[in-house]
């Protein structure tokens, strides 16, 4: 078994959401003065690689606390698909993969790989990206997935001002997990995938350690 790390690393350089902070580590106690060291930590909960929980974006939502583990340590389909600026992944795109692959079953967690994290330091990354067409958003909420994960720092659209696929998600209960690293590094189409949140309360997002288990 052969574990790959799909997080990116938190520092104080990581390129972050338009509005959001840059994240900022405060050295707070040294092993000189106190005998161990010891740091703080001011960041967005939507920081690197991370997980919304359906608070983000509905008011009655479930919030970070109060999902349930097994929804985060699941078997994953990964969807391989290359995606340019401003290009959606659509209906017609998952329901090609299933024409070749099979039919996506009911509660599946599905993991897009567009290739665009490859963009995460240029100025584009933000705005430009890749994400979801609406239309694949409401096929895959019929089929009441668990989790949609991606390689990009929105599952909308970079141009999607209105977070129309967050809305489409979230309503339906279901977990996005973005800014997935080293998808690339997968070779098969499913995979064991485990998401590690900070066990917030009543957060609306956490920092994730994601992991791929491949054999």
């Amino acid at each position: 078994m052969k574990v790959i790390d799909l997080t990116l690393t938190i520092s104080e350089n990581i390129p972050t959401f338009p509005g959001s902070p840059q994240p900022n580590f405060i050295n707070w106690e040294s092993i000189e003065k106190d005998g161990y060291n010891l740091e703080l930590l001011f960041l967005s909960t939507h920081t690197g690689t991370h997980i919304d929980a359906p608070y983000h974006f509905v008011k009655k939502g479930q919030k970070i606390d109060q999902i349930v583990t097994r929804r985060l340590v699941t078997e994953a389909i990964l969807i391989k698909i290359r995606k340019g600026s401003d290009q959606a992944i659509t209906k017609n795109d998952i329901q090609k993969f299933e024409k070749k692959y099979g039919i996506i079953d009911d509660g599946s967690t599905v993991i897009f790989h567009t290739g665009w994290q490859k963009n995460l330091n240029k100025k584009s990354y933000f705005m430009k990206n890749p994400g979801l067409a609406v239309s694949a958003a409401k096929y895959l909420a019929s089929k009441k997935i668990n989790l949609v994960g991606i390689d990009s720092p929105s599952i909308d659209l970079g141009k999607d001002g209105k977070f129309s696929v967050h809305h489409v998600l979230a309503k339906s209960g279901i977990l996005i997990v973005e800014n997935l690293a080293n998808l690339d590094k997968i070779n098969s189409e499913e995979f064991h995938l485990i998401v590690a949140p900070l066990k917030l309360k009543n957060a609306t997002g956490s920092p994730v350690r994601a992991m791929a288990l491949v054999d």
